[in-house]
């Protein structure tokens, strides 16, 4: 194992641009323009609850192409925070991109810390999926083609009730899940890192998510059931991210290979890792034409 300084998750860093007043005016009005052209062709379903309650953390929004499209594939994507912080709002032009590249967009809410732990969210993004399975044939999309994409904590729960068969257990389904589109994915190995990371104040807040028991941070981690993987993964990082992050994507990929799982691993020049995400404001960032091509491939 490398010898390195265990960082914790950086969702809600402030971004610094670094550019000239004139290139963050000519930026603005390149990404208004895009938004612009595509908003025309996109509907938007608001606040879809998918627990049969009427909670805020329960609701998802589904982005999709107007007209009759069907049978397109879609994407549930869960966002990261540290497990913390974050909502569905925030990444609405996720959902606009992939919806105007004829993919189904199902953005979602789940429960957060300190109100909730790892498993309650792992539970609800399974309740999650398991809506959009039963549902989405309504918004145009294929419930046999269901890939699940997360960023930062949103990776690690992403990929959990992936490899972790008691999450869709408990609602009574086989696992759906087509793919596993990883972004920058924090937490695969949750043991490992609260084993080695600086005991700060961050670390403390973790353990309101995974408790203070070694072994629960063991049932957290998705690397220890990667046996149990089958289903073709993509796997992003940055070369800015914490180390923690490209340590772990690196040996999930290699896990993932010796198991002869079909995986593809990429790594992206000079990004941080709020940028892994960030950079997909923009409608031609180069990681969309990468998911469309494993989608192609899946």
């Amino acid at each position: 194992m490398e010898n390195v300084k265990w960082k914790k998750d950086g969702m809600f860093l402030y971004l610094k641009f670094q550019i000239s007043k004139f290139k963050t005016i000519i930026m603005l009005f390149a990404f208004l323009g895009q938004i612009f052209t595509g908003s025309a062709q996109i509907r938007v379903e608001k606040n879809i609850n998918y627990a049969g309650n009427t909670d805020v953390k329960n609701m998802l929004n589904i982005y999709h192409k107007k007209g009759d499209a069907q049978n397109q594939d879609v994407i549930v994507f869960i966002h990261g925070g540290s497990w913390s912080s974050g909502k569905k709002e925030t990444y609405w032009w996720l959902g606009r991109n992939l919806a105007k590249k004829n993919i189904v967009a199902a953005i979602i809410n789940y429960p957060l810390a300190p109100n909730a732990t790892y498993k309650e969210m792992a539970l609800a993004s399974a309740k999650a999926v398991k809506w959009v399975q039963d549902s989405i044939a309504n918004y145009g999309g294929n419930p046999n083609r269901i890939f699940v994409m997360g960023h930062s904590a949103g990776g690690h729960l992403a990929e959990l009730i992936n490899v972790d068969p008691q999450y869709f257990k408990a609602m009574g389904i086989a696992n759906p899940i087509k793919g596993v589109i990883l972004d920058d994915a924090f937490g695969l190995d949750m043991d490992e890192y609260l084993t080695k990371a600086e005991k700060d104040d961050v670390y403390t807040d973790f353990l309101r998510t995974f408790s203070a028991d070694q072994k629960e941070w063991q049932l957290g981690s998705p690397l220890s059931y990667v046996s149990n993987v089958n289903n073709p993964h993509l796997i992003f990082y940055g070369t800015k991210t914490y180390p923690a992050i490209q340590i772990q994507s690196k040996r999930l990929n290699k896990e993932l290979e010796s198991l002869n799982v079909p995986v593809k691993l990429e790594i992206i020049e000079g990004k941080k890792h709020v940028g892994m995400i960030s950079q997909m404001i923009w409608g031609c960032n180069q990681l969309y034409q990468s998911i469309i091509n494993f989608l192609k491939e899946s």
